[in-house]
């Protein structure tokens, strides 16, 4: 992803465990959001956390360090995971144990999709699509997206953030 584009980008969980079914997971997402923010790095426009995936609407500001911001929350969240896991001594850790050089655990599938936004209508209809996710299909988490707690939907709706990092998608197109 390059800096100052604005991009739709999905993270699936390795193999769709639902590892967000616990709140103390989707804590760690928004955690990892709110301080990318906190340093300029990104600039988030909504998001929603589903079961076991998430999509967010974001642009890239800033390098952190040499790293982009993405692989930064993607490789931060996967530590995070790992550190909640071992502390439970989770049978659910096994799940997601590799045999690689690097690293011996892996939450995030690497097929992460960014796609760059440049149209208004797409990038509506991107909106539309995320905070409309916890109420279709397969998911059906709530019948009324204002009733699901982990998406920005609410923050287009009454105006209130009340996870302190959203910026409208208004003040960007």
């Amino acid at each position: 992803m390059e800096l100052e584009k604005l991009y739709f980008f999905t993270a699936t969980i390795k193999d769709w465990i639902p590892l967000f079914d616990k709140r103390e997971f989707k804590q760690i997402i928004l955690n990892s959001l709110a301080y990318l923010v906190s340093k300029s790095l990104i600039r988030v426009y909504a998001f929603v956390i589903m079961p076991n995936h998430i999509h967010v609407i974001w642009e890239m500001m800033g390098l952190n360090g040499k790293e982009s911001p993405h692989a930064s929350f993607l490789k931060f969240t996967g530590h995070e995971f790992l550190k909640k896991l071992r502390k439970e001594n989770s049978e659910l850790l096994r799940s997601f144990a590799v045999e690689e050089v690097n690293k011996s655990h892996s939450f995030w599938q690497r097929d992460s999709l960014p796609v760059e936004l440049f149209n208004p209508n797409v990038i509506y209809q991107k909106l539309d699509y995320i905070h409309h996710n916890p109420c279709r299909g397969k998911w059906m988490l709530v019948d009324n997206p204002l009733e699901y707690p982990f998406s920005s939907f609410e923050f287009y709706e009454t105006g209130k953030d009340r996870f302190g990092f959203l910026t409208h998608i208004g003040e960007r197109i």
